[in-house]
């Protein structure tokens, strides 16, 4: 991981590697915008128990495992320590994390870290314009991606996942029952990487505020150095071009980074992840 500045600013924009420095117009305060409001509807969609906009946009799916319940944004930080408590009272009783991104204000890092929060770990925060064409390539012999429509395949997608993530299995059954009736369902593509009829990996495209949001990128470990990867990034991007996105974006894992710069991703932003103590 990348460490940031622990100080009271967090910078709107940080730098990408040595020569894949962001072009200016993927940092142009404008485009960022666009890509956190996009993060946070996706993020937001997760919220079927509970989840608000206003000081503090937070979402609560009930589920115990913390990427499905957090915090977003805190718009101000004149009543940290009230909007602070009021996060913990709304999230009480499930793990959760607190998102600071480039659309915190400046010191929200610090501020959370004065009242007791940990951070937990950076993830770097890339973008593509969809203007560049996607490379062909060969994918694996027999894999297929295909957009799933029908909730038959549904709980085969969130199963591989779950596992990649560490999800208990006992939770794929709400997980699956909160995919098929999110709100926004019309924006979103989910494609599923199909071997020998099974699914070996999937990806999720949010379409909204002229961003393709790349979410839950996982390959089964069963099936992992075969390209499959590579074949779910490139079928994303295609599904955001014809969407009609001009950028593409998605918050990486440190095993993905390599990948998603090899398509063409730059850094442009970090998100740094906190908890409170239980």
């Amino acid at each position: 991981m990348t460490n940031v500045s622990d100080g009271p600013g967090e910078p709107l924009a940080a730098a990408a590697s040595p020569g894949s420095r962001a072009p200016r117009a993927l940092r142009h305060p404008g485009s960022m915008a666009r890509v956190t409001a996009n993060f946070r509807q996706y993020l937001t969609g997760w919220g079927m128990a509970d989840r608000g906009e206003g000081d503090l946009d937070y979402f609560r799916s009930g589920l115990a495992q913390p990427q499905f319940n957090g915090v977003v944004r805190v718009r101000s930080l004149d009543a940290v320590e009230r909007i602070s408590a009021t996060a913990r009272d709304r999230l009480a009783g499930v793990p959760w994390w607190w998102w600071v991104g480039p659309d915190s204000p400046a010191g929200t890092a610090y501020a959370l870290t004065t009242h007791g929060a940990q951070e937990l770990t950076t993830l770097p925060v890339m973008v593509r314009s969809l203007d560049q064409a996607v490379d062909p390539m060969d994918p694996p012999a027999g894999l297929r991606n295909e957009a799933v429509t029908d909730h038959d395949r549904l709980p085969e997608l969130v199963r591989t996942y779950s596992a990649s993530m560490g999800v208990a299995p006992d939770l794929e059954p709400d997980i699956v029952r909160i995919e098929s009736q999110r709100r926004d369902n019309a924006d979103i593509v989910r494609l599923a990487a199909v071997l020998d009829d099974r699914v070996a990996g999937t990806a999720t495209v949010i379409a909204v505020h002229d961003v393709a949001g790349i979410f839950l990128v996982h390959v089964a470990d069963t099936h992992r150095r075969r390209g499959i990867g590579t074949a779910l990034t490139a079928a994303a991007l295609r599904v955001g071009r014809d969407r009609g996105a001009r950028l593409a974006a998605l918050a990486a894992s440190p095993a993905g980074e390599p990948l998603y710069r090899r398509f063409g991703f730059v850094e442009v932003a970090r998100y740094r992840l906190f908890a409170f103590p239980a």
